[in-house]
């Protein structure tokens, strides 16, 4: 029996589904922990640091051709301690390498491959590695001997060592250090700036951002939302609806069991990497509805409740949770889905540079036997008409015409000779060239659509990774309670339940801390600030959607360990990893949005909302020393920072307080839902303060809070107080009185 964790494969030990995918791996996988740091110091052999996660294509093509290779497995062994890290579960680790990565590539993706000293400084780092050398990319296998060999010299060692010094600085430089001198507040001018910087870099063509792939960009459509409803420039609605349409028309969008794809592979908006992640599926609503507030269109509020409804029926736990992510890859219809996981593996693109190895790699993965992409989404003319034969009772030929055309179902396909599904014809277009009542033919393709969705619920499913995480979870929670204002108060028992779920199995009560993970009853990793941030707002969401001062209870505990263990007076900022946390070669900063927003945008903004219910200063002045520190870093590059622009506008212009005691009228709730309302923060209270006083009890304040104190419910009905910037509308009965004060 050795003492040595390196001469077996640990995966088996974790509750990661990406992890466990690698456990039967012949390569001895560590996980990221001191017992393998440890063994690389004590064996004087570099660390082999392999970052992905569950839906990620190029993670598991590689995992085919070299992890799962004996030869390969010996070499990595032997040579290097190998170690497997989820990207969703320690953003930290993965920020820090990739990092590196796209300063010296120039590019990003997954999966991340960096090789370390045994003290965790990288000195060689990339993405995809094919086995054998391929177009200007060296082989795997080869690599691995040269690096081997490489360390074993005293000379070249000693060259890679100092490399690694040099690019530790570096990520230093990139995600620790701060300015020198210290900053200022962008000034009122940054929301315009920053809409006017993304109006340059829109595509108008196409819509969204980017001449190649396409991501969701949803902070730009917000910065750009507040500023065409500050400035009335039509530019920037313009902008925000050609992005929205393109998003919920192409192939990204999920036509049949609704939901968002995670992005598109072209500039037209039309196929997609097919993974569904939380996150997307969190913030594109609430961009949804934030368009159909602006705008009025109907079609953008559907979205937004098909997705939540998707959310509701395929990534929600049975206690209330939101699960990770649905894989891009399955088995395709009429393969036998009973082995092993019916292919969980999906592209590693994300908004840091997209793929490391350009193609789709659908036939690579089949090769692997990961099943194929897309396959439980795409169709053919033959695969609707048989759906609509077996399920629907209408005109066979007829519906599966309209739906071939409404979606744009053609013989030669639009991916790998099938259909992505995208809205190709409009219902009354379609009416004219069949020569037919829309309302028929509204009719024939609801049919047609059912009957495609119940063939398609038949074919094998993607795999779906059921990582609870707290961070997704808050921004799961946001939406849902946004959609209880704007669509249907009922949206806000999927909120209620969720953060229920998380507060019981992801909060400690007695240490007052946050874990990250849940899995099948396993709790790691401490919460780090996306965590505390995302949560926190979800909280302070629910509250002003239902009134639950528990909600709000926890939003401000939440708040408090974001300033005890995130933020750091001397630098001025917060940082994403807690102090108490594990340290790693830097601590890193989160200030550009990405895949998910900026966590320190975020946590600035709830910060200085939550401010106006607690009766000290403390958390305006570390949003305020957030904004100001990193005034410099906003203005230069305010598209980067759309979240930070957004908490810079809140300090700025204050929140526009809606104060609203004694209930809230159905009148005043439709209205709510239809009137965009920039920087809203709604503050429910009870109508009296004889009954106001058990809440301030139940959040231990001394005395009644700035945002509710003085305004009570008069005359015995409903009251609300429009407030900003320390001054307040009279008390109201009629909400949308109160609404036009905010207008001047």
């Amino acid at each position: 029996m050795t003492d040595d964790p390196t001469a077996r494969n640990r995966l088996d030990e974790e509750e990661s589904p990406y992890l466990r995918q690698h456990a039967d791996n012949p390569v001895n996988w560590q996980p990221w922990d001191q017992q393998a740091l440890a063994a690389a110091k004590d064996r004087d052999v570099p660390i082999f640091l392999s970052i992905g996660y569950a839906a990620c294509h190029w993670c598991h093509v590689m995992e085919a051709e070299s992890f799962q290779d004996e030869e390969v497995a010996r070499r990595l062994n032997e040579q290097f301690v190998p170690v497997k890290v989820d990207r969703e579960e320690r953003p930290d680790v993965d920020s820090i390498y990739m990092s590196i990565c796209q300063q010296v590539t120039g590019r990003g993706g997954w999966p991340l491959n960096a090789w370390l000293t045994p003290e965790g400084e990288p000195f060689y780092v990339g993405t995809y590695f094919p086995k054998e050398p391929r177009r200007n990319a060296p082989g795997f296998a080869q690599l691995l001997d040269d690096i081997a060999d490489s360390w074993a010299d005293p000379e070249e060692r000693e060259e890679m060592e100092r490399r690694a010094r040099q690019w530790t600085d570096a990520i230093e430089g990139d995600l620790e250090e701060t300015p020198d001198q210290p900053g200022k507040a962008p000034d009122e001018t940054v929301l315009v700036e920053a809409a006017d910087a993304a109006l340059r870099g829109a595509d108008r063509e196409f819509g969204g951002w980017g001449r190649g792939q396409k991501f969701p960009q949803s902070g730009r459509l917000r910065v750009l939302t507040r500023a065409f409803d500050r400035e009335g420039r039509d530019t920037y609605r313009q902008v925000v609806t050609e992005a929205l349409d393109a998003m919920a028309d192409g192939g990204m969008y999920d036509h049949l069991g609704g939901g968002f794809h995670r992005y598109t592979t072209d500039r037209e908006w039309v196929v997609p990497h097919f993974e569904k992640m939380l996150y997307d599926n969190a913030e594109l609503p609430r961009t949804y509805l934030a368009g159909y507030q602006l705008t009025g269109t109907e079609r953008y509020r559907e979205v937004a409740a098909e997705t939540l409804a998707f959310v509701e029926r395929e990534l929600t736990h049975p206690e209330g949770g939101f699960y990770s992510t649905l894989d891009a890859e399955s088995l395709p219809p009429g393969a036998d889905d009973t082995g092993d996981d019916a292919g969980s593996h999906s592209p590693g693109g994300d908004d840091t540079g997209g793929d490391p190895e350009p193609g789709s790699g659908s036939g690579d993965a089949a090769a692997g036997g990961h099943g194929e992409e897309g396959a439980f989404y795409v169709w053919t003319r033959a695969s609707v008409r048989e759906a609509v034969e077996t399920h629907a009772d209408v005109d066979a030929d007829l519906a599966t015409d309209l739906f071939c055309d409404r979606y744009g179902v053609t013989p030669s396909g639009n991916f790998e000779g099938k259909t992505v599904l995208t809205l190709s014809a409009s219902v009354d277009a379609l009416a004219e060239e069949y020569d037919r009542d829309p309302d028929e033919v509204g009719r024939l393709l609801a049919a047609a659509e059912e009957a495609a969705l119940k063939a398609r619920e038949t074919r094998p499913r993607p795999a779906r990774d059921e990582k609870v995480l707290a961070g997704w979870n808050g921004l799961m929670v946001s939406a849902f309670a946004e959609a209880a204002v704007v669509d249907d108060p009922a949206w806000a028992e999927t909120a209620s339940a969720a953060l229920s779920f998380v507060r019981e199995h992801l909060w400690d009560d007695d240490e007052g801390r946050l874990a990250r993970r849940y899995k099948d009853g396993d709790v790691r990793i401490q919460g780090y600030l996306e965590d505390y941030a995302f949560l926190a707002r979800g909280a302070l969401n629910l509250y002003e959607s239902t009134g639950d001062v528990g909600a709000l209870s926890f939003a401000l505990d939440l708040a408090a360990v974001v300033e005890e263990e995130f933020w750091d007076e001397d630098e001025r900022t917060l940082y994403f990893t807690p102090e108490s946390g594990e340290s790693l070669v830097a601590r890193p900063q989160e200030l550009a949005d990405r895949s998910t927003p900026s966590s320190a945008g975020v946590a600035a903004e709830t910060l200085l909302a939550l401010s106006g219910f607690v009766a000290h200063d403390r958390f305006e002045t570390v949003a305020a020393g957030v904004v100001e520190t990193h005034g410099g870093r906003i203005e230069s590059d305010p598209v980067q920072h759309p979240s930070l622009v957004l908490a810079a506008d809140v300090l700025a212009h204050g929140h526009s307080e809606l104060t609203v005691a004694g209930g809230r009228p159905t009148e005043w709730r439709e209205r709510l839902a239809e009137t965009y309302v920039p920087r809203r923060l709604l503050a429910p209270r009870p109508g009296t303060d004889e009954e106001l006083a058990g809440w301030v009890d139940r959040l231990g304040l001394a005395e009644t809070p700035p945002v509710w104190a003085g305004r009570e419910a008069r005359d015995g009905e409903p009251t609300v107080y429009a407030c900003q910037e320390r001054a307040c509308s009279p008390p109201r009965h009629d909400l949308a009185e109160a609404l036009e004060w905010f207008d001047g």
